[in-house]
């Protein structure tokens, strides 16, 4: 599938019942030749309203935190497990990640990506291990089918709790290293 096909397809999805209640489709955004993906969880209200990944509160903290590190949206491709926005921000269900992951998978075979970022515990126990726990493992690295992934605090979890941005910032300069370390192997 190339991009607009998939996401005209994607947009017309109806496989759970997260499409009954969306304003806008939240497929993905940024740079489509990237290294660097970045996947969360699902859209939140602003996502929803505008159909673009990562525009509310957290996603301004996200930019921010990625501007530490020199990237900004042209430097890496952003996208959801779940492309549309769950009830009162709750977790996705199982059941509707599942039905969604496909559109994913598209995306990373479009994208080709060196290295996925999944922002937080959702989104790293899907694509890294289902058991994966984001407080003792966010920052380590694995590789799956030739791709570096990491995982770190999802940005909202960082707003509620400030403590966890040490951490946080020694994880992106990781990620910074990475992303190096990458490049130098091209």
């Amino acid at each position: 599938m190339e991009w607009k096909e998939l996401e005209e397809a994607c947009a017309k999805c109806d496989r759970c019942s997260l499409c009954q209640r969306r304003t806008h489709l939240v497929f993905g955004d940024g740079n489509r030749q990237a290294k660097l993906m970045l996947v969360g969880e699902g859209p939140g209200e602003q996502e929803d309203l505008q159909g673009i990944p990562f525009v509310g509160p957290a996603g301004k903290l996200l930019d921010q935190m990625l501007a530490i590190i020199d990237l900004d949206r042209k430097d890496y491709y952003i996208a959801n497990i779940v492309k549309c926005r769950p009830p009162q921000n709750r977790d996705p269900l199982a059941a509707e990640q599942e039905a969604c992951i496909g559109w994913l998978r598209e995306q990373v075979k479009l994208v080709r990506p060196k290295i996925i970022l999944c922002l937080g515990r959702i989104a790293a126990q899907r694509l890294i291990d289902p058991s994966y726990r984001i407080t003792r493992e966010h920052g380590q690295w694995v590789q799956k089918g030739g791709i570096w992934m990491s995982a770190i605090y999802h940005p909202s979890a960082l707003l509620r709790d400030e403590s966890k941005r040490p951490e946080t910032f020694d994880d992106l300069l990781s990620l910074r290293d990475k992303l190096r370390e990458v490049q130098q192997e091209n």
